[in-house]
């Protein structure tokens, strides 16, 4: 897979980091743990960051400064009313692409009058 699991990863990780935040908040590490968990073991710490801050800065989370053990404190980011309703849409435009893709894979031709 390799590759070309990398470039579908880019679409959509943007929505795959607001449902984690969706579940609970969490830190940067914290999320690139979770994906790592569910087998997403090539996703670099450095792309979740670069990814928080354009999330951030569109409006899509709110961000806590938490007290950390070790070190400085560590950004907490929740998902807000925005990032919830973007997370919906991309729910959505998800079921709709996989829809039409398993239909591609299985060889079903779209109906007639279907978009």
């Amino acid at each position: 897979m390799g590759k070309q699991v990398t470039e579908m990863l880019k679409g959509t990780l943007e929505g795959i980091v607001l449902a984690i935040l969706g579940g609970q908040p969490a830190y940067g590490y914290e999320i690139t743990a979770r994906l790592r968990d569910q087998g997403f073991t090539d996703i670099a710490e450095g792309t979740i960051y670069a990814l928080l801050v354009r999330i951030e800065q569109r409006g899509l989370v709110d961000v806590e400064k938490v007290p950390s053990e070790k070190g400085p404190p560590r950004k907490v980011y929740s998902l807000n009313a925005l990032g919830s309703g973007y997370l919906e849409e991309f729910w959505k435009t998800w079921s709709f692409l996989a829809e039409r893709i398993e239909h591609l894979h299985i060889g079903h031709p779209q109906e007639k009058g279907e978009k």
